[in-house]
């Protein structure tokens, strides 16, 4: 009976090789192809379908959509057509040297806030649309008494891009202008003044106005007048929204496709000539220049 007992306990080799011979082979289900089967070249066009913010999206999703996303073809369709002469405008890199550097890179630096003409402008492309977009600080401007500090000052502030803003305490002749030239690609643009009634300051980490000294700008509007390659515009408006930043809409220009691989030359300034009243308490900050469609985006007058 022992010998019966000790033969149902078999050790783990043994058993295996004996039931090994029956045991039936489990068949695994075909793989399902997925979307990281599909070829880069595939994957490439559709990508250059896409709107930028899109492309990186997906380019995370898995290796096909990434190495397509690097395609130069992919990224040239986004950039602006006349962007050599704004790599050597911005970039500082000639068209030869343009030739080693991916139309993605290419894509990503320009859309950073790109300073230029010593600190006076910046230049970027918005990220989603591929458009031009320029600001121009306040210390490039020519602003008439900008010397007399009985009139302007310029003070430090983190409301702007350039980290400060020409103040206005008091003045009877009121006048902002400045002109440069830049290859602006085909389009219609809008230029604005971002402007503001009353000064910024902090008090124990918030945020507040002085509108004390402001005064003179509910009697008169201000004019504002543009011109660019034969293009007039021109408007009036009163400057009545205290205590907050505003764009004021001067004009729009137009950019022809033929001229986009030329110089577009601006004129613009923005006055308040009549001597019978001081005006004071305005902070200017920049001029800027953006594509006339982004105009839905923002607030202006």
């Amino acid at each position: 009976m022992g010998a019966n007992i000790s033969s149902i306990f078999m050790d783990p080799a043994t058993a295996r090789s004996l039931f090994g011979a029956f045991a039936v082979p489990i068949q695994q289900p075909p793989r399902r192809p997925t979307l990281g089967d599909l070829p880069e070249s595939c994957v490439a066009p559709i990508l250059a379908n896409l709107d930028p913010v899109e492309i990186c999206k997906l380019a995370t999703l898995n290796r096909a959509c990434r190495g397509a996303s690097w395609a130069d073809f992919v990224w040239e369709s986004k950039l602006p057509e006349n962007y050599r002469a704004l790599m050597e405008r911005v970039l500082g890199v000639e068209d030869a040297d343009g030739k080693r550097i991916s139309k993605r890179e290419i894509y990503t630096r320009l859309c950073a806030a790109n300073t230029i003409d010593d600190g006076s402008k910046k230049v970027w492309l918005d990220k989603t649309t591929g458009g031009v977009c320029l600001s121009l600080a306040s210390k490039g401007l020519m602003i008439t008494g900008i010397d007399d500090r009985r009139y302007w000052n310029h003070i430090p502030t983190e409301e702007s891009r350039f980290s400060s803003v020409a103040y206005l305490q008091q003045i009877w002749w009121f006048e902002v202008g400045g002109e440069f030239e830049f290859p602006f690609p085909a389009g219609t643009y809008s230029l604005f003044f971002r402007l503001q009634l009353g000064r910024t300051a902090k008090r124990f980490g918030r945020r507040i106005c002085n509108t004390e000294h402001v005064h003179g700008w509910d009697k008169k509007p201000v004019r504002f007048e543009l011109t660019s390659n034969g293009q007039y515009a021109s408007s009036q408006r009163f400057l009545n929204d205290t205590g907050k930043w505003n764009l004021y809409h001067a004009g729009d220009f137009v950019v022809h496709k033929d001229n986009d691989a030329s110089m577009t030359k601006l004129k613009f300034s923005m006055t308040q000539i009549d001597c019978t009243h001081t005006k004071g308490g305005l902070c200017l900050d920049t001029v800027l220049v953006l594509p006339s469609k982004f105009r839905e985006r923002l607030k202006h007058f």
